[in-house]
């Protein structure tokens, strides 16, 4: 899943934030010289992504992009899954996207300072800039895709996945709303042996 995902399961608290995005960063980090809240945040996030790379839907819409681009079809559908929470929040959370954006970017931006410099960066980015604003297209999906593939430091063709997006969107969306309520009930579930 991607930033918007691993937030919606995060606590209203800044530690929390800063650990579920944590997963992404934490490369070189002393993990266990972190607040606990922090260390739980990160377990959250790790259990969300096991559960969201091994499900069947998640698989199977992997195979939906072309074989050029499937070696990165799991960051595509990370930012896809995004872009359908959107679509469809009012349908998992009781807090309007405008405030509970504007209530996590805060969150984050307390505990920038404690974050590795990388993520620093990236949080900035994503709150001065609203990337969750841009997700509420495809197209906009499909910009961030293309941005991404760019910084790969490889020669890839995974610029153009909004095609691939386009021509199996249908699909896809029925995926997403059959698997999130999925990952949300397992991750209720988890909370009791993650805390």
């Amino acid at each position: 899943m991607n930033y918007l995902a691993h937030l919606y399961f995060a606590k209203p608290t800044g530690a929390s934030c800063f650990g579920n995005l944590l997963g992404d960063f934490q490369k070189g980090v002393d993990v266990k010289m972190l607040p606990n809240a922090v260390q739980q945040g990160l377990k959250t996030h790790i259990q969300v992504d096991k559960f969201t790379d091994s499900h069947a839907i998640t698989r199977a819409a992997k195979q939906l992009f072309s074989p050029s681009r499937r070696r990165f079809a799991g960051i595509a559908i990370d930012v896809l899954y995004d872009h359908f929470l959107i679509k469809y929040w009012d349908s998992f959370h009781t807090t309007p996207l405008h405030q509970f954006k504007r209530s996590r970017f805060a969150l984050l931006q307390d505990s920038l300072g404690a974050m590795p410099t990388n993520m620093q960066r990236v949080v900035t980015a994503m709150t001065t800039h609203d990337w969750f604003a841009t997700y509420e297209s495809v197209s906009g999906v499909g910009l961030a895709l293309d941005n991404i593939a760019r910084r790969i430091r490889f020669a890839n063709q995974f610029t153009g996945s909004e095609a691939d997006i386009n021509k199996h969107y249908q699909e896809l969306e029925s995926g997403f709303n059959t698997f999130f309520p999925q990952l949300i009930a397992h991750i209720s579930d988890v909370q009791g042996e993650l805390h």
